[in-house]
């Protein structure tokens, strides 16, 4: 990357913690390198403690934009001068656009999501999903699931600090759209099993199976699948988390995060360049190669 780094070449951040693990550097910049575009994206390990300071300085040094991920979705909505209509009404953001000096939040977990899902010839549109989470992430996914068709949601959580928030987005969703989305706690694990052995995708939108929390799960055993239950975990790393394992053994067709992280990139990449991300490229280089 050294070689075409020029006075004029343009920075991309990724604020979030922790991210060394982070695939999206090495995504980005293969694609700015074979489309001969004069960016560099950078991972920069930033909490919520930091985040403040880490958004002024992306506005201080022009950079162009900036991914965002976890646990920081959430907390930058209010440092933006502009939300994007699908970020307002996820209450998150996963890429900022540094325009002149004006922060534009947007989010595009949701719409990775639902790609990722079509380029594995999957299609949850008119069906049940189950879910696990209610943060930035999953918040994005259940509102773009709920836009494209998904007809009915049923999402766990941990009556946390923040289950309120996930109450007040469940009711956003089942006001604005014709998805019918049904919050329960993650404690009521009968409830859990019931679900999902009437979904046709059950996803993990949690950290939990990556680090600090890897070869952990919210999933009991082997018994809460079935072998024509869809399974996704939205981690990537590792490629293959214990519940994606779990799944795996039981016959469940399984897919990481990978995909996700590509097509939410894509979007992202097009916001700041205005360019394609040269997706199938991408998927070679990546060998991402799905079950």
């Amino acid at each position: 990357m050294a070689e075409r780094i020029t006075g004029h070449t343009e920075l991309i951040g990724l604020l979030a913690y922790p991210i060394r693990h982070s695939g999206s550097p090495a995504i980005h910049n293969e694609a700015f390198a074979y489309l001969g575009l004069d960016y560099a994206y950078l991972a920069f390990e930033v909490d919520n403690d930091t985040l403040e300071d880490a958004i002024t300085g992306l506005k201080a040094l022009k950079m162009v934009g900036a991914n965002i991920s976890m646990p920081n979705k959430i907390q930058t909505c209010k440092y933006m001068d502009k939300l994007s209509t699908a970020a307002e009404l996820c209450g998150a953001v996963n890429t900022i656009v540094n325009k002149n000096g004006v922060l534009t939040g947007h989010i595009t977990d949701g719409t990775g999501y639902m790609m990722s899902l079509k380029d594995n010839g999957i299609d949850p549109v008119g069906k049940k999903m189950t879910m696990v989470g209610s943060g930035g992430a999953a918040s994005a996914i259940q509102v773009q699931a709920a836009l494209d068709g998904v007809s009915e949601i049923s999402v766990f959580n941990i009556r946390d600090k923040f289950w309120d928030n996930a109450r007040a987005m469940v009711q956003k969703i089942n006001d604005k759209t014709d998805c019918k989305v049904t919050l329960y706690d993650l404690a009521d694990l009968d409830k859990l099993k019931a679900e999902m052995a009437d979904s046709y995708l059950f996803t993990n939108a949690t950290g939990v199976g990556m680090k600090p929390m890897e070869g952990q799960t919210y999933i009991p055993d082997a018994s809460f699948f079935r072998p024509d239950l869809t399974v996704m975990d939205i981690i990537y790393s590792p490629t293959e988390t214990k519940m994606l394992q779990m799944a795996k053994e039981a016959g469940c067709k399984t897919m990481n995060g990978m995909g996700m992280l590509l097509f939410q990139g894509a979007a992202s990449f097009e916001l700041w360049t205005g360019k394609k991300m040269p997706i199938e490229h991408m998927k070679e280089v990546l060998n991402i190669k799905y079950d």
